[in-house]
């Protein structure tokens, strides 16, 4: 069936806007060849969209044959989202404009096993910080995302497979946020948003099924499978620091232990012991996660017998577990992220790599994770933007 008019015209101001997202400023002329729209229709498209303030005029082409062309790009305060990166330690919070440029940021510690501060208090709190920094206010904001280790379960609006995280278990918590927030809000674990980070702008571009592993304050992986992400019944998929491996002891009740097998034999807290065990003296002391990253980035470096012992072991309880992953889900990619596997640089990638094809049959590539700055924010801020830009970009209404 033909679309209406005003259907078309959407999907064309729709195109048009995404290729000045992707592109950056374009002259009528090239909009209308990448569209493949005449020149009257894209000139008629831009007049419409500046009209609706979706796009500005800002400067011309130079340095070219023929009189200069008129440029236009999208216009950044057309709409703004944000995003939260929730750990026990603080919360990170950003806003962006609906161009995906950070325009304020705000980071509120939050340590002790007792919140000093209602949970409902830390979010608007970090939020608003953000949002004053960016010049605005609330009102502005058309969503936030909010990332957290574990995930709420759609079930029951209970977070899961967070233990550590003190004070987000109440069952009335998300209710309370929806009453303190005047814009939507969606919750999203701290895992997957970064592999929403690294399709969208890093090592997964491009890439339809992937998986991704994260070694930083916990051990955990996101699935991408069709282009989506896969989370299962209760949001928990993913949570592969309790997937139980050879090498590691069987852990029962691994939800009340916060621990696991995977989590037991390759998450960050095992490197310091496994250091010790192999012999390598001199360990940092300090957070487990960094420890952890110290360690790596010493042993990928270091010519020492010792350290390339402890990288290699490693490499190989990294692997164990991937091969698990891999043997079901049969990824295109694997993407390493996090900062106890980005220590190890493409060292331990190498390594990684090998010993995963002497133990799985499926050999997907292995890549390095290239969100170098706060992925999980990243994520957050380019699922919330996701969302905006179909609310805002939509000129069928």
């Amino acid at each position: 069936m033909a679309g209406t008019p005003s259907t078309l015209r959407a999907m064309n101001d729709r195109a048009a806007l995404d290729l000045l997202l992707e592109h950056g400023p374009l002259s009528r002329t090239r909009i209308g060849k990448l569209t493949g729209l005449s020149k009257p229709t894209a000139s008629q498209l831009l007049a419409r969209l500046e009209a609706a303030g979706l796009v500005l005029a800002t400067g011309t082409t130079e340095g070219r044959p023929g009189p200069n062309a008129q440029l236009y790009e999208v216009n950044p305060a057309a709409g703004h989202a944000a995003g939260l990166d929730v750990t026990p330690e603080r919360i990170l919070a950003a806003v962006a404009d609906i161009t995906g440029r950070t325009v304020g940021s705000y980071e509120l510690p939050t340590p002790g096993r007792r919140p000093a501060q209602p949970v409902v208090q830390q979010v608007t709190d970090a939020l608003d910080g953000a949002v004053k920094a960016a010049g605005l206010a609330r009102a502005d904001v058309h969503r936030l995302v909010i990332g957290t280790p574990g995930a709420f379960d759609p079930n029951t609006g209970r977070l899961r497979y967070a233990s550590h995280l003190p004070g987000w278990h109440t069952p009335t918590l998300l209710d309370e946020l929806a009453a303190a927030l005047p814009m939507p809000v969606e919750y999203e674990n701290d895992v997957n948003l970064v592999a929403v980070a690294e399709q969208r702008l890093g090592a997964a571009r491009g890439h339809e099924d992937f998986v991704l592993l994260w070694n930083e304050g916990g051990l955990g992986a996101a699935l991408v499978l069709g282009g989506r992400l896969h989370r299962g019944w209760t949001g928990g998929a993913g949570e592969v620091g309790f997937l139980p491996v050879p090498g590691a002891p069987l852990v029962r009740q691994v939800t009340k232990a916060n621990s696991g097998g995977y989590q037991e034999l390759a998450g960050s807290q095992a490197l310091p012991k496994l250091a010790r065990e192999l012999g390598v003296d001199d360990i940092p002391g300090g957070p487990y996660a960094e420890v952890a990253a110290a360690l790596v980035q010493r042993a990928a470096e270091s010519e020492d017998p010792r350290h390339r012992r402890l990288l290699e072991t490693y490499a190989t309880h990294l692997a164990t577990g991937l091969a698990s992953l891999v043997s079901v889900l049969d990824p295109e990619l694997v993407v390493l992220s996090g900062a106890s596997l980005a220590s190890g640089g493409e060292v331990l990638r190498s390594l990684v790599q090998s010993e995963l094809e002497e133990l799985a049959a499926a050999r997907p590539k292995l890549v390095l994770g290239d969100v170098p700055e706060h992925p999980v924010l990243r994520g957050a801020l380019e699922s919330a933007l996701a969302a905006t830009r179909d609310e805002v970009f939509d000129t069928s209404r």
